[in-house]
C-alpha cells in the first residue's frame, strides 16, 4: 500500500532541530510506513521559501505555498509554534507575486483561509474575508487547488468559497475541518475534499466526518508535528503516522485498508496532479 500526507509542516523546528532524530530519520520512517508523498505547507514568506528548498532537495516532498490568515494580519497565535512567524504581518500582493513566479514548482496554494480562534471575529472579519477572496481569485487564475484553514470560521469560509467558486473551478481541500455536522455535509455537497488527520484515532469528531463524507472526497494528512495520534511524552506527530488514518477510515467505511489507501491515493492524484514539477 502507498499513502500520502497532504498537509504537514516539515519546516517546523521539531523536524529541523530535533536532538534525537535528524531530518532524514523522519523521511526514512515515512518511507518505511509506505508514505510516498508529503505535501509540505508554508504559512508566510519565510516558511514558503523553506518549503521550496525542501521540495527541491527531496522528490517525495511537494510544495504548497501559503498565506496563513493570522500571519497575514500580523497576530500572535501562541507562545511558540515552532515555525518562524510574521508578527508584523506581510504584504499579500508581494507574496502572491512570489507564488506566481514559482507556480510550476508547487502543487497547491495553502494553507489559506480564515481564523477566529486567535482573533475576535468582530474585529477581523472584514480584513480576513477580503484577503481570503483575493487569494481564491488568484488561485483560480493559476488553476491551483487550495488548502483551507478555517478554525472557528468554518461557516464564513464555506460562504466565501461557495460565492467565489460557483462552478468548482479549482479543487478545495478542507484541512483539519472542525465544523459542525451541518457544515461538513454542506462542504461535501459542494464537492469539496476533506483531509483526515491521524489524530482521528482518538478524536470522535473526525470519525464522524469520515462517516459523512464520501470516500471519493477524503484525503489523509498529519498536520505534523501537531495533533499526534500517539500519547507519548516528547513524541510529536510525523508523516509516518498516516496509516493510523487509513486504518480508521477503512473501519468506518467498512472496506479493506488496501481499498481505502488506493482510493485516497487516487483522490490525491486527482486534486494535486501527477506532480511533474520543475525542481531547479
Amino acid at each position: 500500500m502507498k499513502f500520502v500526507d497532504v498537509h504537514c509542516h516539515l519546516t517546523h523546528k521539531y523536524f529541523t532541530e530535533n536532538d534525537t532524530d535528524n531530518f532524514e530519520d523522519f523521511l526514512k520512517r515515512a518511507e518505511k510506513a509506505g508514505v510516498k508523498a508529503m505535501v509540505c505547507s508554508g504559512v508566510n514568506p519565510k516558511s514558503n521559501r523553506e518549503v521550496l528548498e525542501l521540495a527541491k532537495k527531496y522528490p517525495q516532498i511537494k510544495a504548497s505555498l501559503g498565506l496563513y490568515p493570522i500571519d497575514l494580519i500580523g497576530k500572535q497565535a501562541d507562545e511558540d509554534v515552532g515555525i518562524g512567524r510574521n508578527l508584523e504581518g506581510f504584504d499579500i500582493d508581494k507574496e502572491l507575486k512570489f507564488i506566481e513566479k514559482n507556480k510550476d514548482k508547487i502543487v497547491s496554494i495553502g494553507e489559506i483561509g480564515m481564523d477566529f480562534h486567535w482573533v475576535k471575529k468582530e474585529d477581523y472579519l472584514e480584513i480576513e474575508s477580503e484577503n481570503f477572496r483575493k487569494i481564491i481569485r488568484f488561485a483560480k487564475e493559476l488553476k491551483k487547488p487550495i488548502v483551507i484553514h478555517s478554525r472557528k470560521a468554518e461557516k464564513e469560509c464555506l460562504d466565501i468559497m461557495e460565492e467565489e467558486l460557483p462552478n468548482n473551478e479549482i479543487a478545495v481541500v478542507n484541512h483539519c475541518f472542525g465544523g459542525k455536522k451541518k457544515y461538513i455535509q454542506r462542504g461535501a455537497d459542494l464537492g469539496y475534499y476533506f483531509s483526515v488527520p491521524a489524530v482521528i484515532k482518538r478524536l470522535q469528531h473526525f470519525q464522524t466526518l469520515v462517516k459523512i463524507v464520501p470516500i471519493e472526497q477524503l484525503l489523509t494528512e498529519t498536520d505534523s508535528p501537531y495533533l499526534s495520534p500517539k500519547r507519548v511524552e516528547g513524541r510529536m506527530n510525523e508523516p509516518s503516522f498516516v496509516p493510523d488514518s487509513i486504518k480508521m477510515i477503512a473501519k468506518i467505511k467498512e472496506i479493506s485498508e488496501k481499498e481505502a489507501s488506493e482510493q485516497i491515493w487516487k483522490n490525491y492524484e486527482k486534486v494535486f496532479g501527477k506532480n511533474e514539477l520543475i525542481t531547479s
